[in-house]
Order: C-alpha cells, then sequence, then structure tokens
C-alpha cells in the first residue's frame, strides 16, 4: 500500500461567523447581568507555536446565582434575565480571544466554572475543557 496524502475535510468557518458582541455576555435583550464582570481572553496556538486565526471559541456557564439558562437545570426559570450564558468568539491572526462576561455562581454540588468548546476548521473532533473558579477572595 501506498500511503496518500493527508487532507482535512471541514467544516470551514467563513471569516465573519461570529457575530458582532456575541463574546459579551452580560448583557442579553437590553437586560444587563448582576454579578461581578470579568474578562477571560487566551491565545491558540499549535504545537510549534504558531498562532490559529480563525479558530471558535465557545463558552457557557451558570449566571452569578449557579443558575444557567437551560431546561435541564431546576432553576432556570428563576436564571437571571440579563444573561444569556453562552458566547461565541473568533480567534483573531495573533490567536488571541476574548470574553466579557460575569463570574459565575457555584451550580449545586459543583464548584464555579465556565465550559469551554474549540472548534477549528477541518478538525472532526471539538475539543472541551473547562476553567474552574476558586473560593471568593476575602474583602
Amino acid at each position: 500500500m501506498i500511503p496518500t496524502g493527508e487532507a482535512t475535510i471541514g467544516p470551514f468557518f467563513p471569516p465573519r461567523y461570529v457575530d458582532e458582541g456575541a463574546n459579551d455576555l452580560t448583557v442579553f435583550e437590553g437586560r444587563k447581568a448582576t454579578g461581578e464582570v470579568i474578562e477571560i481572553h487566551g491565545r491558540v496556538v499549535e504545537e510549534d507555536g504558531a498562532p490559529l486565526e480563525n479558530l471558535i471559541v465557545e463558552i457557557w456557564q451558570a449566571d452569578a446565582q449557579g443558575i444557567f439558562r437551560h431546561p435541564a437545570d431546576p432553576r432556570h426559570a428563576q436564571a437571571d434575565a440579563g444573561f444569556f450564558g453562552w458566547g461565541r468568539a473568533a480567534t483573531d491572526k495573533d490567536g488571541r480571544y476574548s470574553f466579557r462576561t460575569i463570574r459565575p455562581g457555584a451550580p449545586a454540588g459543583r464548584q464555579p466554572h465556565v465550559n469551554f468548546m474549540v472548534m477549528f476548521s477541518g478538525l472532526l473532533r471539538i475539543l472541551k475543557t473547562t476553567m474552574f473558579f476558586g473560593a471568593d477572595p476575602d474583602p
């Protein structure tokens, strides 16, 4: 057998796949989220350090009270009306992305956290990870 060249299959994201403002979770339907506003930012690179441009990063999280705006959360009807809990950003030419959100509260039985999903053109598997927050700092 003769090996064939490697090829990507897709999906291939258009340059403007992410809507303007989709990385700001602090306002939903004209209402402001309650809670401590935080910035989450990072850089995505290949193993050799080369930046990955137009990679899609999505986050989802609970509101400041630890409630997910999703029917799977039994308290979802009490979720913060100004906080949707989901956002999307694309990396720039340097592989950088950013989100404006609120510090999540602790959902029942879990530490406060933000879930991440990473998608890239030609990557057949979605990569997922979680950022956990420690206890609130003393005032």
